[in-house]
């Protein structure tokens, strides 16, 4: 709030400048002082004429009890004063961090100190000083920030994704730079495109620490998520015919999908998309796909990276990076259930439609819907953004993971209108 970003050399930094609420809460202050000093003559000045006599016959009782009135008003100013600087500290957002408190890493106090302007402050954009990129919610987890943050200045950093990863996962995004080496991992065997797209991966060229598996035998005999049951596997399975033939009327082969797109499809984002095989198969139709995972459970990334493809390392409590109107085609599966409020969906869906250009498509691929109420709830919330249906389908279909139960899933292409 009240921020703008300036890349300066390798470093993000945010401007701290005056904004409407500070100005608000500044204003709020003056009046409050005002109207305190004028109750304080007003009790020095008005005393009702029954209450004469008392004070000329005991002089110092009245002015002990004028002394206590002061003191109180003081303490009420002083208290009023705190409360507002309080708010004026939270309202800025970034300044919350108390850098005084102990045991704080000494890398963290020196990347989020402020820096005033060399020519003081801009008369054209009221900016004041520089202000390290840091995530709001970093406040809450300060402790594993600044075990984050201890490391040796130019030194190797220590192995320590998985902290990483909570910090992100605990809203604590986007986490401090560092002044340290990350880890190297020797990838020999890299193939060139498009025959990387379906070449397995070794298991030596990716990291393992911090996960329950050691190799890719091990992750591609457990159920990860829903959308990646044996995902891993490049050479048997379903992966290898998954968008290219269907198992059921909610699977949508990818070409039926692509032939909807108006104006053509180029580039497409893809949420929660496993180990990448979404925009492998788009990447064989001349279409780039940038993917968004995290490594939970398996080296996602890593692993699509491996594959030629782009992975985003970003969760979904994040504002995608990206500018408006951008996208031309939006590809969402189970992933999309941030398991939470439906203010934290909505807030998510009006990200995904910011990103999607007028015309593009939002393909909800085999959503899970535990019951009708969230069905009819996500439903509700589609037909809010006034997409136009070119394909739904709610269907039954068995658990990938073996189970035999039949679950309703819904599955979707959505194009998304233009708004004046």
């Amino acid at each position: 709030m009240g921020s703008v970003s300036l890349k300066i050399g390798d470093g993000t930094a945010r401007f701290k400048r005056a904004t409407l609420c500070s100005s608000a809460v500044n204003i709020l202050m003056l009046f409050s002082v005002i109207t305190t000093n004028l109750f304080a003559l007003y009790a020095f000045t008005f005393s009702p004429k029954q209450h004469l006599d008392n004070l000329f016959h005991h002089p110092h009782r009245n002015i002990s009890l004028i002394s206590q009135h002061v003191s109180l008003i003081i303490k009420e100013i002083d208290s009023s004063q705190r409360k507002l600087a309080q708010m004026e500290k939270e309202l800025l957002g970034y300044d919350t961090l108390d850098l005084s408190r102990p045991n704080l890493a000494a890398e963290l106090k020196l990347f989020l100190q402020h820096h005033q302007l060399p020519l003081g402050k801009d008369s054209r954009t009221g900016i004041t000083e520089m202000v390290a990129s840091v995530g709001h919610s970093c406040e809450k987890s300060a402790d594993l920030l600044s075990q984050y943050m201890s490391y040796k200045v130019s030194g190797p950093c220590p192995d320590d994704w998985s902290l990483a990863q909570k910090l992100i996962l605990k809203g604590c995004e986007p986490l401090p730079r560092r002044r340290c080496f990350a880890k190297t991992v020797p990838k020999p065997g890299l193939t060139s495109l498009p025959v990387s797209l379906w070449k397995p991966v070794s298991d030596k060229i990716v990291t393992w620490s911090g996960l329950g598996c050691k190799n890719f035998n091990c992750l591609n005999s457990k159920k990860l998520s829903r959308d990646c049951v044996g995902c891993f596997n490049l050479t048997n399975g379903y992966e290898t015919q998954k968008y290219v033939k269907a198992r059921s009327k909610n699977d949508f082969v990818m070409d039926d999908v692509l032939a909807l797109g108006s104006g053509g499809i180029r580039i497409g984002f893809d949420i929660g998309g496993g180990s990448g095989t979404f925009a492998a198969r788009m990447a064989e139709r001349n279409v780039t796909v940038i993917t968004n995972t995290l490594n939970v459970d398996a080296p996602h990334s890593e692993f699509i990276a491996a594959r030629g493809l782009f992975p985003l390392f970003l969760s979904l409590d994040h504002r995608f990076p990206f500018y408006d109107n951008v996208f031309d085609l939006v590809h969402a599966t189970s992933g999309l259930d941030v398991e939470g409020k439906p203010e934290k969906l909505e807030f998510l869906m009006f990200d995904l439609d910011r990103i999607l250009r007028a015309g593009g498509l939002f393909w909800l691929d085999n959503f899970y819907c535990s019951d009708d109420e969230k069905k009819r709830a996500l439903t509700r919330l589609i037909e809010r953004f006034g997409y136009k249906k070119l394909k739904w389908v709610v269907g039954e279909k068995t658990d990938a993971a073996g189970s035999g139960k039949p679950q309703v899933y819904l599955s979707a292409v959505l194009q998304k209108p233009v708004r004046i």
